[in-house]
């Protein structure tokens, strides 16, 4: 197992203890990032996404928002591989089998093996995938209940939400915007 850790993650901080709030970056709220990160709680998590930018431009929008997330304690996770994470200097990967995994049905969850966590969703309606059908809470919980590594509810979260399912992490893509 430590051997797995170490390949994720950098020593400077790692993704131990698992944050209990994550911001999702997004094309959608890539204006309003910046202020977002500087009014997350210390030790929160940022999971860069940011697929919609040409690889150098990703790059430099991830370092610059690396730079602010650090400041604040947070962890930083890239999506993408566990070689690209070490590379670009994150704490660790997002997507299948890597630090940070996804899943959105038991079967899926049941495959999460070795994640330091799993966003399990969606938790309730999103804009990122309208009319698509959702968990719902008790649902979620039930699912949440059978999994082998610490699950993050994500879908549809804000901080009204979060409070309603009373589970301990989540994580949002527009929920943690300065509007919100």
């Amino acid at each position: 197992m430590a051997r797995c850790y170490s390949a994720l993650m950098r020593p400077c901080q790692p993704l131990s203890p698992l944050p209990r709030l994550w911001l999702i970056s997004d094309a959608r709220n890539d204006g309003v990032l910046e202020r977002a990160l500087r009014r997350m709680p210390r030790g929160s998590g940022l999971i860069y996404r940011h697929y919609h930018l040409p690889e150098a431009e990703r790059q430099a929008r991830f370092r610059a928002l690396a730079r602010i997330a650090r400041g604040r304690g947070m962890a930083v996770v890239l999506a993408g591989d566990a070689a690209m994470a070490r590379r670009w200097g994150a704490d660790g990967a997002y997507g299948a089998g890597q630090a940070l995994a996804t899943a959105h049905s038991l079967r899926e969850l049941r495959r999460v093996r070795g994640s330091a966590g799993v966003l399990l969703s969606p938790v309730f309606p999103t804009r990122s995938h309208p009319g698509a059908p959702v968990l719902g809470a008790v649902r979620f919980r039930l699912l949440a209940a059978r999994s082998l590594v610490p699950v993050i509810a994500l879908g549809g979260m804000n901080r009204r939400r979060a409070r309603s399912l009373k589970w301990p992490r989540w994580a949002a893509i527009d929920g943690l915007s300065p509007t919100h």
